[in-house]
């Protein structure tokens, strides 16, 4: 996947809201758990233009299977990458599993 907008943008192999280090991953992640836009970009101060996180998700939209993709990849990656991500970012790894179980939580 190799795609941008004018709110994404992919460096170094990853996908970020465009002019931040906010990951489009944690977007989509909260986006998936039900947060609103507003939550989100509240969660998320140096975002900094509530309209970033609504082209974030535009865009996520827009390419949803080719995001839902990258995430799956992008998880198992941190799974078979050598040092677990829960030992060298455990704030993180719970975050991760915080979302992981909350979107399990809305699936049912």
């Amino acid at each position: 996947m190799s795609m941008q907008s004018e709110y994404v943008e992919n460096r170094n192999g990853g996908y970020y809201v465009a002019g931040t280090r906010i990951t489009l991953d944690s977007v989509v992640l909260a986006f998936q758990r039900g947060d609103s836009a507003e939550t989100i970009f509240e969660n998320f101060a140096r975002i900094e233009k509530l309209s970033r996180v609504y082209g974030a998700i535009a865009f996520y939209l827009d390419h949803k299977a080719e995001v839902d993709e990258y995430l799956r990849m992008s998880e198992r990656d941190f799974e078979v990458g050598g040092i677990p991500l829960s030992q060298t970012n455990p704030a993180l790894w719970e975050r991760l599993q915080r979302a992981k179980a909350g979107m399990g939580e809305t699936r049912a």
